[in-house]
């Protein structure tokens, strides 16, 4: 597998696996549905199915401000990269955008016609792509007044679950109806992968070369970006039933995967062997995060916690 680059095996000695807890979060009333640190891993945000979302500290384990004006449950977020602006989304059906600092909501899109799962801004911070129930993807300009999106794709057959947008402009989306979609808007291109099982989380290693799709069958699928090639299936978490996330680590020298047994799965990239797992939520493990540097893992669950581990 040369795609995966000659140097994994030696890194794979170096990373370390955070699973030592070191601080618990709680503030939410019910299921965590997203974490994410911001790009520097300085802070990371939470969101939930009480209508918030949350500002911490993870490294002193405080909360630093509570963001509320969401109607339904908050499905997921997305920071920009200077920190001054994340956006959110997820049963009110629009796309927000808040100003970090004031609380406040700096302006709402229009959004879909259903659940909003998953947004995502583009490299360069000018837009934002958002994926949900209608079994649409959308992209909308962050930097201009319109409430209408700049583009809408809708090539999939059930619900769009997660979305992300590679360094080299391309959107890829996962669905429930098994697919993994590449769009090429430039070019206007689309490519899809047909996984055979439902998708909940797509995700792209840090030297873009790989997808990371987990799927609802209990398998989380690496594939080669460009030709799709399945180059290998990771096994021994639970996901049947709720949408999980699963990522690679900074190195990409393992992927990891939240499961609904509670547990947290390490597995080496290139052997595809469990690398270790352990027990980190009381149930599903719906949401986790790295930090960029590796030395962090951020999680949250059904049981309405976040975790940080070392």
């Amino acid at each position: 597998m040369p795609v995966l680059g000659p140097q994994l095996p030696d890194q794979e000695q170096h990373e370390t696996l955070p699973g030592e807890l070191q601080h618990t979060l709680t503030g939410h009333d019910g299921p965590v549905l997203a974490v994410r640190f911001n790009k520097p891993g300085t802070y990371c945000l939470s969101a939930g199915r009480d209508r918030t979302i949350k500002l911490w500290n993870p490294h002193r384990g405080i909360v630093i401000k509570t963001y509320t004006g969401h109607g339904y449950d908050v499905r997921d977020v997305a920071v920009k990269d200077d920190n001054s602006q994340f956006a959110s989304a997820g049963g009110d059906r629009q796309l927000f955008l808040w100003d970090v600092s004031t609380g406040q909501t700096v302006r709402k899109f229009g959004g879909h016609d259903g659940v909003i799962n998953s947004v995502a801004w583009s490299p360069n911070n000018e837009v934002l792509v958002t994926g949900g129930y209608d079994q649409a993807v959308k992209v909308w300009d962050a930097r201009s007044r319109s409430f209408h999106p700049l583009q809408v794709m809708r090539a999939f057959a059930d619900s769009v679950t997660s979305v992300t947008i590679t360094t080299d402009a391309e959107i890829l989306a996962g669905s429930v109806d098994g697919t993994v979609r590449r769009f090429d808007v430039r070019a206007g291109l689309e490519v899809s992968d047909e996984l055979g099982a439902a998708v909940t989380s797509v995700t792209v290693s840090g030297d873009g070369l790989c997808m990371l799709a987990g799927c609802m069958d209990g398998v989380v699928r690496l594939l080669d970006k460009a030709g799709g090639d399945l180059l290998a299936t990771y096994q021994g978490h639970k996901h049947a039933s709720y949408k999980l996330d699963s990522q690679f680590t900074p190195s990409d020298s393992h992927v990891l995967s939240g499961s609904e047994d509670g547990k947290v799965y390490y597995w080496d990239m290139l052997h595809a062997s469990v690398s270790k797992s352990f027990q980190a939520h009381a149930g599903p493990v719906c949401t986790l995060a790295m930090h960029p540097e590796g030395k962090l893992l951020l999680t949250g669950g059904t049981d309405g916690a976040v975790k940080v581990w070392k």
